[in-house]
């Protein structure tokens, strides 16, 4: 069939040239013209589907393109009645405050199964658009603050949370912390085991601990950890802790989806050169230097004044805010109500310049292109023909017979030329 007898009769040719394969499927069209070249284009709606296809019709010939068109009808619509229940009921459990509902949702969201995926992706939509509804009732501002905490190996983390969630909850506050774990190369479990450290915390009905371990995750941060947020916050925690793995990667992941990046360093842990050289300062909201008690003062007062120089060698990443160094002792809460302060100074200094909700958009952004490529690079090692190719390349590379390089575009080239 020819263009030019396409574009005299673009509707009727062209639902005569599309194959239906199911009998669900039904078309709304409506005329317009392409933006760009005046052409003809039609929109194919899929009522069962999660996007609509919209078919443009030009010179080269049609063209298919996505159209967002995800609404929550969309995402609920394949799920069977035992399914819309079981969401239904997590739905409404989680916005109810149950804790249970909360455990049960984020596990939900953690599994690989193919099909609870989709349950997931159904679920945290419906939250999605309850927490818009809230922040439309309170001018379209953020009700939730996201604090993301790091630190090396014994820099007093888990202490501190246990004290400072304490101190939260007292004042009215409901506390979420996401305690990531590395995780162990034999058994996949984690090591640290956080929450056992936290035992007056994890007694307090307005505190909910999650321990995820990290499942050799780069960085120490899950690939869930951002849908958890998401959990959490529709459950009515306020405030939400994410603690991660001081490894040195971690600390960027995390600040990609927390409003304040927090770090927690031990007095004399090295000169204030050695955090320049992690790179982490330059990621750090605040600077908290813990353990400022006992004979440890002096060197805490030390490795203070010591990060406040460094911090002014650093361009500041943002304009209404410099990062601040604090001392603080979770074991004679010294130090540690001031910090809240400092905390609270930032969020509202955020707020009040917009930074604070333009930054939360730009990680969504982020996080959506970072599952993007997970999802590209599983699809690409489960490929038929490429999955048996893989242990291939990996032996020859091994044995040094191919380079990695070259190894990576032979696998590559198979890929593409996959019909």
């Amino acid at each position: 069939m020819s263009i030019p007898t396409l574009l005299l009769h673009p509707y009727q040719h062209f639902l005569n040239s599309l194959r239906v394969p199911s009998p669900r499927l039904h078309c709304i069209l409506h005329s317009g013209r392409h933006p760009a070249s005046g052409a003809s284009s039609a929109v194919l709606l899929k009522p069962s589907g999660h996007h609509c296809t919209k078919w443009t019709l030009l010179s080269g010939g049609p063209r298919r393109a996505l159209c967002a068109q995800a609404t929550l009808k969309d995402h609920t619509e394949g799920l069977s009645d035992k399914e819309q229940k079981f969401v239904d009921k997590l739905y409404t459990g989680l916005v109810g405050g149950q804790r249970a509902c909360l455990a049960e949702a984020i596990t939900l969201v953690e599994s690989t199964h193919a099909r609870k995926k989709e349950l997931a992706q159904a679920l945290l939509q419906r939250v999605l658009t309850h927490r818009r509804e809230q922040e439309q009732l309170n001018q379209g501002k953020p009700l939730t603050f996201r604090v993301g905490l790091s630190g090396p190996p014994g820099a007093g983390k888990s202490t501190f949370i246990e004290y400072f969630g304490k101190m939260l909850t007292e004042r009215g506050h409901r506390l979420s912390v996401l305690a990531v774990d590395p995780s162990s190369c034999t058994s996949g479990g984690s090591l640290l085991g956080d929450k056992t450290r936290m035992i007056e915390l994890s007694r307090d009905m307005n505190a909910y601990i999650r321990p995820s371990p990290t499942s050799g995750t780069l960085g120490g941060v899950t690939r869930t950890t951002n849908e958890a947020i998401l959990l959490c916050e529709g459950g009515g925690y306020d405030i939400i802790l994410i603690e991660t793995v001081g490894v040195g990667q971690s600390e960027f992941a995390v600040a990609d989806m927390v409003d304040m990046f927090v770090l927690l360093l031990p007095p004399a842990g090295g000169d204030e050169l050695q955090g320049i050289k992690r790179g982490i300062i330059e990621m750090a909201d605040l600077v908290v230097i813990t353990k400022s008690d006992g004979d440890l003062v002096v060197p805490a007062r030390r490795i203070q004044a010591e990060y406040v120089s460094a911090l002014k060698l650093l361009r500041r990443r943002s304009g209404v805010w410099r990062p601040k160094v604090i001392r603080i002792s979770a074991r004679s809460g010294e130090g540690i109500s001031e910090m809240w302060d400092a905390m609270r100074e930032f969020q509202q200094v955020m707020l009040a310049s917009g930074e604070l909700t333009t930054k939360r958009q730009k990680q969504q952004k982020v996080w959506m292109w970072n599952l993007i490529q997970e999802n590209i690079l599983e699809h690409f090692k489960t490929q038929p023909g490429i999955r048996e190719q893989i242990p291939l390349m990996e032996r020859k590379v091994l044995s040094g017979a191919l380079s990695p390089g070259l190894a990576a575009d032979l696998l590559l080239k198979a890929f593409k030329s996959k019909p």
